[in-house]
């Protein structure tokens, strides 16, 4: 591994602060954030919960966990030299290797130092006085700097389901984000997995291969479709290597920063054999090509999206051979890529497993959890092992577990009654000086895309900060509604907007989100990027900086 110099970083322009920034978290944003700032000579110190860098990829350790972005798409862009020297094995990474490489990352820029693991924060509080955040750690104690930089990511936060008796069970129990270092064997154990969504067909797919007999309990089908993952070998890796600046152009252009483009085409200006033969491309092709290489139209016109979700369905009665078992698992009640769509590898075919049965629980509703297992509305079931991929509390829920309070007191969770109202998913008003890095409203989509431009616009409001010695930043009302309004505007029309999800704010395991909210930026991430550069260049007069 080549050494990287790194300097000091400079001493600090606050007299009686600890720091300059405190950013919290250590996974992609927060590593990065924090190399940035260094580069600005500032003191920067990162809070993390866990006892490693990584932040999903430590924490989502679950059988099956891995990229559904393409790896070589996925990975940081703002080092040649460590594109060079990072070979990915696979194009769609699983979860050992990717958090081998953020250590990597870690290690090569000696990024360690200035992070203290173990260490969760449960408030932070902004000091008027002072110009300053005041942030308190679990174990009581308190930190200060100018600048706070939240790098917790929009899905971090597990929730479990609202069932009794829980706690109850004798067995082993785990929930997907919240998984062992340890190995956990499957093997001849009667396994329950509560929950089909991204993160419990991976799961599923994986444990399948070894169990005694596995149940799924599923609530709502998700469409889903191939991942056709392959390993990399070594000439096209150094392939890959040649091709970077290619492969980030393009990620810079897309809609959402994958590497797949929207067809310009229309569902229906093609013919019927055309069509079929696309989809047909499509589902053998890797990746998210299906859902973010499609028409232009199957997420906003309903006979479009009704012509792409026939096709799956059809699929998957193909491959699951029990024609009851087939159509539950055909969602009802959206269309395909309404949802976020998980990518499998022979899901369906695990369904044909004699070891294997699948619940419907609107039929037969869960009704409590029992030190022997799980009883529904119509029978008992025993288990050695259950697993909850029940996903998280999205978007806003990582923000609402810490105590955080702006000007006045006002607590975030009161100014986001209703849904999350901010200035391009970077800052809230009556928070000064707290950034967000991809916080609500911001682009998602390939995520550390979508990360580093953050990164850098926090960066460069720093710098324009400190180079003119302003000590508050909080963004004006009319720029916060500007800004809200565009993202009410954008969604206008998208069928995905039409849908109970996580990405509309809604999650029936959490308090207060049973309606759904302006929770996520629909628009596309060239859009996004091009108000931002927009507020950069004209001063950030947008913001009230003193």
């Amino acid at each position: 591994m080549a050494a990287v110099e790194m300097t000091e970083p400079a001493a600090r322009t606050d007299a009686g602060l600890d720091y300059d920034v405190i950013i919290i978290g250590a996974g992609i944003s927060g590593l990065y954030q924090l190399l940035k700032l260094r580069e600005l000579g500032l003191h920067v110190k990162v809070f993390e919960t866990g006892t490693g860098v990584g932040g999903t990829w430590y924490w989502n350790r679950y059988p099956g966990a891995r990229f559904d972005s393409e790896s070589w798409s996925y990975g940081y862009s703002f080092s040649k030299e460590l594109l060079q020297e990072w070979d990915w094995t696979e194009h769609f990474s699983p979860q050992p290797e990717t958090l081998r490489y953020l250590n990597y990352v870690a290690d090569k820029f000696d990024l360690r130092r200035d992070i203290q693991f173990r260490s969760r924060v449960v408030a932070a509080h902004f000091k008027e006085t002072t110009r300053s955040w005041e942030i308190t750690l679990e174990d009581g104690s308190r930190h200060n700097a100018r600048f706070l930089i939240t790098a917790i990511g929009p899905l971090s936060t597990p929730t479990m389901p609202r069932i009794e008796g829980v706690e109850t069970f004798k067995g082993e129990a785990f929930h997907t984000a919240r998984w062992p270092h340890e190995p956990v064997s499957f093997e001849g154990k009667r396994v329950a997995v509560i929950g089909t969504g991204a993160t419990g067909v991976q799961t599923i797919q994986e444990v399948a291969k070894t169990v005694g007999h596995l149940t799924i309990f599923q609530r709502t089908p998700n469409w889903c479709a191939p991942l056709h993952n392959s390993e990399i070998d070594k000439e096209t890796m150094e392939g890959i290597k040649k091709r970077y600046d290619e492969i980030f152009a393009r990620c810079k252009e897309t809609h959402a920063c994958f590497v797949h483009t929207i067809d310009p085409r229309r569902t229906f200006d093609v013919t019927p054999e055309e069509r079929e033969a696309f989809f047909e491309h499509l589902y053998a092709s890797p990746g998210f090509g299906i859902w973010q290489g499609n028409f232009k139209d199957i997420l906003t016109d309903r006979k479009a999206n009704a012509a792409i979700s026939d096709f799956v369905a059809r699929k998957i009665r193909e491959r699951v051979k029990d024609p009851a078992v087939a159509d539950k698992l055909i969602p009802k009640n959206h269309g395909f890529g309404t949802r976020r769509v998980p990518l499998e590898t022979k899901y369906y075919e695990v369904y044909n497993q004699p070891n294997v049965k699948l619940v419907d629980i609107k039929e037969t509703p869960i009704e409590r959890i029992t030190p022997k297992g799980i009883k529904t509305s119509d029978a008992e079931y025993e288990f050695d092992m259950i697993i909850y991929a029940t996903g998280f509390d999205a978007i806003t829920g990582s923000f609402h577990r810490i105590d955080l309070r702006g000007t006045g007191g006002q607590t975030l969770k009161e100014a986001w009654t209703g849904g999350p109202k901010t200035f391009v998913g970077v800052q809230v008003e009556g928070f000064p000086n707290m950034f967000m890095v991809v916080g609500p409203h911001t682009a998602l989509g390939n995520i550390p895309r979508s990360i580093e431009y953050n990164v850098e616009w926090v960066t460069d409001l720093i710098r324009h900060m400190t180079e003119r010695k302003l000590t508050r930043a909080d963004p004006r009302s009319e720029a916060v509604e500007a800004w809200t309004e565009n993202v009410r505007a954008v969604g206008e029309g998208s069928l995905v907007n039409e849908v109970d999800s996580w990405m509309t704010g809604v999650n029936r395991n959490v308090e207060g989100k049973q309606v759904r909210t302006l929770a996520r930026y629909s628009g596309s991430a060239p859009a996004y990027r091009a108000w931002c550069d927009a507020v950069a260049a004209g001063g950030y007069k947008e913001i009230d900086l003193s």
